[in-house]
């Protein structure tokens, strides 16, 4: 049986954790022509993000890859035509026909229209609410024998906020997020959290602030890819149930804003 290109699960809270990059699958249609390998698409795709959303009940995961439409892209960029579009890769055998982007395009709108009205329902239900949208990114691109990249330019866990509309009504949360995460106890040690320092967060986190402005605040939160081999895609099973915890960890702080904001405006 095919599986839907996304899964959304719905639960009685304004908090909505996303992995829209963790998908690996490609349509049967698009498959004869890939010209990348899977082991090159995984290594630009987000595995194991979608664990990280599972410490709240509104969830929203992709199955398909990027590589067939990226939904975290502004709609004319989200279909890969050339190298330059997707670092330097190439993707297709020969370039798509206007039928085969205008399939993936569909797709995309899809996902923005169900969106639309999952996140409405939200905003109608509790007014204000917060998206965790999480990623993951590269620091090894220059091979697995490589040095791994400045650790100064590539923190731990960046949580992207430039797209936001209105930063000083969420600018509490942020701060008391980023600062939970830092004083998790990671095997050990704290783990370097920063803000927009390499990324400040894609479309996707825009499109939302944008529709639901004031009552959005996505916080994209991009880990490093320290938990994981980015040229095998093996991951440390350790790691991954440690960085869902951590996840958990944030909960209550974002509980405990929206509870103010809410309590204001009684």
């Amino acid at each position: 049986m095919k599986r839907a290109f996304w899964f959304i699960e719905k639960g009685d809270t304004a908090i909505i954790a996303t992995a829209i990059h963790s998908g690996h699958e490609i349509s049967e249609r698009l498959l004869d022509k890939l010209a990348l390998s899977d082991a090159d698409r995984l290594r630009e795709e987000d595995p194991y993000t979608d664990l990280f959303t599972e410490v709240t009940d509104n969830r929203v995961i992709v199955h398909h890859s990027r590589f067939e439409v990226d939904l975290n892209r502004p709609r004319d960029m989200a279909v890969y035509r050339k190298p330059e579009d997707a670092w330097g890769l190439t993707v297709w055998k020969s370039s798509l026909s206007q039928e085969d982007i205008a399939k993936s395009l569909s797709i995309y709108d899809r996902f923005y229209g169900e969106m639309e009205r999952f996140l409405q329902d939200i905003k109608n239900r509790f007014q204000n609410f917060v998206v965790l949208d999480i990623h993951s990114y590269n620091h090894h691109r220059m091979g697995p024998n490589a040095p791994f990249d400045d650790p100064e330019e590539n923190p731990d866990i960046n949580i992207g906020t430039d797209t936001l509309k209105n930063p000083e009504k969420w600018r509490g949360l942020i701060d008391d997020v980023i600062a939970t995460m830092h004083h998790f106890d990671y095997f050990g040690r704290h783990l370097d959290v920063r803000e927009n320092v390499k990324f400040g967060g894609g479309y996707f986190a825009e499109w939302i602030h944008e529709k639901f402005l004031p009552n959005a605040c996505v916080i994209s939160v991009e880990f490093k890819k320290f938990f994981m081999d980015e040229w095998t895609g093996e991951a440390d099973p350790a790691q991954l149930k440690a960085l869902r915890k951590l996840m958990q960890s944030t909960i209550p702080v974002i509980e405990k804003h929206l509870e103010q904001l809410s309590n204001r405006h009684k």
